[in-house]
């Protein structure tokens, strides 16, 4: 790469070295060309050691104060830190001139998440929220069969995110209530609300159940949700971190055909394996796990699409490269939808 072309690479620090920092931001970011991978904060001296053996030049820090200390040599930040510390953090980072990234949940409550917006506006600064499942390939193959029509009019919208995880895998998580944006209705629930809300409008929670089933755990970790949305289609929402026996994934039923899918995206375990983003079957599914389009006994395997967590940051870099605000480019994920995510969120805690 020429000297002016690394001179205009984004420079990036990533706050936060645990999974969503290892796995999604800093592969990601160390792939695309557009950017430079500068800074990673994490406490953990472990982490450091391994972030600095894994990106050889970068710095490392204890935290997101350090990293606003560096801001004048810096572009961008992206918060893989725990949801509590989303809303001050993002807060801090546009004040001191940065563009941000936020991961999910944007925030804690609508209002915080509403506020970042209004000050990334009055500031010029880019914000956008890490909803990275918006290009999980199972989704991108339903987004394109409703594109398509085949399966006629849309009536109701099955989507679920079940492990089997009987204990809180991380410390925050098991201290978190839900004021710190801890349980799986934060967790993996707002990719479910994000991605429903994305194929079928605007809508409310008219249904919502919200259980602790694990001894550890504070807030949430068996949860169901009725959404009803103003186009007419209702979405059943499943999140479950003690499920011995998972459901599909998606099940869409319309007024022609319906399409079921089992499995999980496989992007996040093909890099917690060692692959890259770059690597040519990186977001190829396993054809095994094709999903079913039709009705019964007319079933067809249905390949799925290619999964491109990349393009998040693709698009990102076009928009900050063009301009920042002043450009008229999309950021990858305007963070009005994320707030409306946190509505509902809201929404379903004051029913269950």
């Amino acid at each position: 790469m020429s000297t002016d072309a690394a001179s205009s690479r984004i420079r990036t620090a990533v706050v936060g070295y645990g999974l969503s920092g290892s796995v999604f931001h800093a592969p990601l970011i160390a792939a695309d060309q557009s950017y430079s991978l500068d800074v990673i904060a994490t406490s953990d001296a472990g982490r450091q050691t391994a972030a600095a053996g894994r990106y050889p030049g970068v710095k490392t820090v204890p935290d997101g104060d350090a990293v606003l200390a560096l801001a004048a040599d810096l572009d961008l930040v992206v918060l893989g830190t725990p949801p509590a510390t989303h809303y001050p953090l993002a807060k801090a980072a546009l004040e001191a001139g940065l563009d941000v990234v936020v991961d999910k949940p944007f925030a804690v409550t609508s209002a915080q998440g509403q506020e970042l917006i209004t000050l990334a506006e009055r500031l010029g600064r880019v914000l956008t929220v890490f909803q990275n499942r918006r290009w999980d390939g199972d989704f991108l193959t339903v987004k394109e069969l409703l594109e398509g029509g085949s399966l006629g009019q849309v009536m109701r919208f099955e989507s679920r995110f079940e492990r089997w995880s009987p204990e809180v895998s991380k410390a925050w998580k098991a201290e978190a209530t839900a004021a710190d944006g801890g349980g799986v209705l934060f967790d993996l629930g707002t990719h479910l609300l994000d991605q429903a809300l994305l194929l079928f409008g605007p809508g409310a929670v008219v249904h919502a159940e919200l259980l602790a089933r694990r001894p550890d755990e504070k807030v949430d970790d068996d949860c169901f949700l009725v959404v009803r949305h103003e186009s007419g289609v209702q979405s059943h929402l499943w999140m479950n971190m003690l499920c011995a026996q998972q459901g599909p994934r998606y099940r869409v039923l319309g007024s022609e055909a319906g399409y079921t899918k089992h499995g999980v995206d496989p992007q996040e375990p093909y890099i917690v394996a060692g692959g890259g983003p770059l690597d040519e079957v990186y977001g190829v599914e396993d054809p095994e796990w094709a999903g079913k389009l039709g009705r019964d006994g007319h079933l067809d395997r249905l390949s799925t699409e290619r999964g491109a967590y990349p393009e998040f940051y693709r698009i990102l870099a076009a928009k900050i490269s063009d301009g920042g605000t002043a450009s008229a480019l999309p950021v990858p994920v305007d963070p009005a939808g994320p707030v409306e995510v946190l509505k509902l969120i809201e929404q379903a805690r004051t029913l269950a």
